[in-house]
């Protein structure tokens, strides 16, 4: 079983370095770009929408939103540019993941809005 699990995850990863690749073909549509980018974004982050230290809630995350985004990216995304770009995926799954600043700092903007607009509406709450 824990086999199987080693496998599933190793796919898991090789779809990510698809949808990685996929993204930056201008022959994917803008909606299945903003998706990808938002999966692969979250995939690769530090954070967490649910923190892995909460018991068994905290995997979730990784176990069902993570695989659920994959798959909905996937279909998105024109099967042809997939498969295209899967040779090349599984080549950078074997080295080591890809480092895309602008997704990074993008990612951690969106962070920083939705933490100052949490900020913001705690004190006003709290001086009504």
């Amino acid at each position: 079983m824990l086999e199987k699990l080693k496998l599933k995850a190793r796919l898991l990863k090789r779809e990510l370095f698809v949808l990685y690749l996929s993204y930056r073909d201008p022959g994917v549509p803008m909606h299945a770009k903003i998706t990808a980018i938002i999966v692969v974004a979250y995939a690769f982050s530090p954070i967490d929408l649910i923190p892995d230290f909460i018991p068994i809630i905290g995997y979730l995350d990784d176990l069902i939103l993570v695989p659920l985004g994959i798959a909905l990216a996937l279909k998105l995304i024109p099967s042809q540019i997939i498969d295209k770009h899967r040779a090349k995926a599984a080549e950078i799954a074997n080295a080591s993941k890809p480092k895309n600043w602008f997704i990074g700092a993008l990612f951690i903007l969106i962070w920083i809005t939705a933490a100052y607009w949490l900020g913001i509406k705690v004190i006003s709450w709290m001086q009504h």
